[in-house]
């Protein structure tokens, strides 16, 4: 427990309140704290200081306390800072005669309460009435920040014309450097422009690789290294460039080496074959598995990491395997609960959905809403979604026979409103045949019936993913 606390600790020091993702509301309650004093008694980058170390100061408490952590003791925590820090903007704002250094602390309160219009506006006064020389770190933090904002406003040319003015100005943090490269590439992705997306991704990457070198936090480091790492291959494939695209994840993978990272070199990896067999290469692709199984063991010195990568694609070989093939027809089926039994040759011409879940796995459940909205929003356009389970013996928490299963089966359909077909197997032999080797297990097959798509997961993440797959599915013809 002590470690978990120690890496927050050290995580929080090492943020540079990057996060945005929504509005704090500054009318919100400001968490209790004996510490706070009567807010017109302390200068803005005091409210400022007490309020970045909120949480930072308490999670030391908790550690003293020794009360457990739990990630909603986490979320509960920053949203309390968050709260302070809205609190404490708003206070600010109202007073009168803000000059030079209040406005840049104004902007970092309204930052750090995730209020990304507030901040731009503050750090734009600041700007305007500050001593650039005097003031150079925090003139390039301030514009920094309101690149962000603007990446994400899609206001490109205000962002691009202050990233080039940044550049010009010491200091350059590489950062913050990354920081903005990453989102210009990002919204330049989210608009398909992949030509002007491309020299900022390959700039986030490069930077986001440097900063590693000296990170503090060696997850977050990692992290930030794998994501703008991706974020190339992904321009790169959806510009059509395949060599380029194979380059981005082979130099990834040549990081991770360099890095002693497991998480990366095996995402590189996964997604190198992945790719290869995606773009008509499979012959390669499952030669790059069995070269990745021979040489993890010369680029890996601890054995801990070797054996993790090596179980992680050796779980995946069947997967590999099954990608670009025809889907293997479904047997031992006991019955389609609602509907006549099919096949998946007769559900060629459609894009069909198979859902390897389970009644008692919770992340299944968390997909369920996906799913819906799915099948509301694409069935008329071709899709099929398949719930396959199968006995397992049990219903809320009892042994039961398989009449009083299906039964259970058919509530439990009925009460999460699920508009789909279930499909029930008398064992796990579909299981098998699709290497759904863990639940949720998703596999996609396009209208000629060849498996597209094999993952594992039900996140964020993944449910966006999956979300893409079956658009450029349901798009090809």
């Amino acid at each position: 427990m002590r470690k978990v606390f120690l890496f927050l600790l050290l995580f929080l020091l090492s943020m540079n309140n990057w996060a945005q993702s929504r509005r704090v509301n500054p009318r919100a309650a400001t968490p209790a704290n004996s510490t706070v004093v009567a807010l017109n008694e302390l200068g803005v980058e005091n409210l400022f200081n007490e309020a970045n170390v909120y949480a930072k100061t308490k999670f030391a408490e908790y550690e003293v306390k020794k009360i457990p952590y739990t990630d909603n003791l986490y979320k509960q925590t920053i949203l309390e800072q968050k709260q302070m820090a809205a609190k404490y903007a708003g206070a600010v704002s109202r007073r009168p005669n803000l000059a030079g250094a209040d406005f840049y602390f104004l902007g970092m309160l309204n930052w750090l309460a995730e209020n990304g219009e507030n901040a731009s506006d503050a750090f734009q006064k600041f700007l305007a009435h500050s001593d650039s020389v005097a003031a150079a770190e925090k003139s390039q933090t301030a514009r920094s920040i309101i690149v962000v904002v603007a990446a994400r406003r899609k206001n490109f040319a205000e962002a691009e014309k202050l990233l080039s003015e940044y550049l010009k100005i010491e200091p350059v943090k590489l950062s913050e450097h990354a920081k903005m490269e990453n989102e210009l590439a990002k919204n330049y992705v989210e608009d398909k422009d992949f030509e002007r997306a491309l020299p900022h991704a390959v700039e986030a990457y490069r930077a986001t690789k440097a900063v590693f070198k000296d990170a503090s936090s060696r997850e977050r480091g990692l992290s930030d290294v794998l994501g703008s790492g991706m974020k190339l291959f992904e321009i790169h494939k959806n510009n059509g460039k395949q060599k380029q695209a194979d380059d981005a994840l082979e130099d990834l993978r040549r990081t991770a080496v360099l890095f002693q990272s497991n998480e990366i070199y095996y995402t590189a990896v996964n997604e190198n074959i992945k790719f290869l067999i995606e773009t008509g290469r499979k012959s390669l692709g499952l030669q790059m598995f069995a070269d990745a199984l021979a040489q993890v063991s010369k680029d890996f010195t601890a054995k801990t990491l070797r054996e993790d990568i090596t179980r992680r694609l050796k779980k995946r070989e069947r997967q590999y395997k099954l990608l670009g093939e025809p889907a293997p027809e479904l047997v031992d089926v006991e019955r389609f609960l609602e509907s006549q039994p099919k096949t998946v040759a007769s559900l060629r011409g459609k894009v069909v959905y198979l859902d390897f879940w389970a009644t008692w796995c919770a992340p299944c459940l968390e997909a369920f809403p996906s799913l819906i909205e799915w099948h509301q929003d694409y069935q008329k356009e071709g899709l099929e979604i398949l719930g396959l389970t199968r006995f397992y013996g049990t219903a809320e928490g009892f042994n039961v026979d398989k009449a009083t299963e299906l039964n259970f089966l058919t509530r439990f359909k009925k009460t999460h409103r699920l508009p789909y077909e279930f499909v029930i197997g008398k064992d796990n032999t579909n299981q098998i045949s699709y290497a759904a080797n863990a639940i949720p297990t998703t596999v996609l097959i396009d209208r000629k019936g060849i498996v597209r798509y094999i993952e594992i997961g039900s996140g964020a993440s993944r449910q966006a993913e999956i979300h893409a797959m079956i658009k450029k599915l349901l798009a090809e013809k």
